[in-house]
């Protein structure tokens, strides 16, 4: 299969392919995956404080109805997502397909416990792992997808600044079309495109998950540290453990 001598090669000299992913906009990295992979390639989308940034690029292109965007649901996110996310659907006429838990968090509560409560570091890996990172593996395998692109930035962590524009992640192709820009970059192109705010970036927020597990920037918290009670700054879906 033609695609999967794409990828192979693609794996086999990263390097190279990332020197010249480094010369491309954003946009120009998206249309890079869509035309390597075509119905193989796929957004996903957290719909949170800067997701409305790429998912406009990809309806520049008039991608919206030819990839997948999926969106990984925990079931935990705070009203203000579910209602931002409603407003960029029809505001770009995506199409988007919702990735959830087999496990209803019910049921999850009910057979481990509130796994965000116990400040222990292995029952957030334990959480992740059941509501994000299995949820998102079965829909790329359900698609056969081979590349999938998120807006992973290098400024947002430390692990971040360590990645490149294009990875391999559990097997698979993960690209990074935005990795290099800024807090400034984000907030000029959603100026530009008159792209609407996330309800909680005026709150405060400068990133938001889930509401158990996010909170305002203060004196001593700032960017992903007021993440997962600054236990963790990554949840597991965009590195490799």
């Amino acid at each position: 299969m033609m695609i999967e001598k794409t990828l192979e090669s693609i794996q086999l000299n990263l390097e190279g392919h990332n020197k010249k992913l480094k010369d491309m906009t954003p946009k120009e990295i998206i249309l890079w995956g869509y035309k390597n992979f075509d119905n193989h390639f796929a957004i996903t989308t957290s719909f949170g404080i800067q997701s409305s940034v790429i998912l406009h690029m990809v309806h520049q292109h008039s991608l919206q109805k030819k990839i997948k965007i999926f969106w990984i649901d925990t079931g935990y996110l705070p009203s203000e997502t579910y209602k931002y996310a409603e407003r960029l659907i029809n505001d770009l006429s995506l199409e988007i397909e919702v990735l959830q838990s087999e496990l209803s968090p019910a049921r999850m509560e009910s057979l481990y416990g509130k796994l965000w409560e116990t400040n222990k570091s292995s029952d957030l890996d334990k959480y992740h792992e059941i509501r994000k990172i299995k949820p998102l593996e079965n829909g790329l395998d359900k698609h056969d997808i081979f590349c999938w692109a998120s807006g992973v930035r290098s400024e947002q962590t430390n692990n971040r600044n360590k990645m490149n524009f294009v990875d391999v992640i559990r097997k698979r192709l993960a690209l990074r079309p935005l990795l290099n820009w800024k807090n400034k970059d984000i907030f000029y192109y959603m100026k530009e495109n008159q792209l609407p705010s996330h309800p909680l970036f005026s709150k405060g927020y400068s990133t938001v998950g889930d509401w158990h597990s996010s909170s305002p920037e203060s004196v001593d918290k700032e960017g992903r540290t007021t993440r997962f009670g600054g236990m963790k700054q990554e949840c597991g879906i965009h590195t490799e453990n």
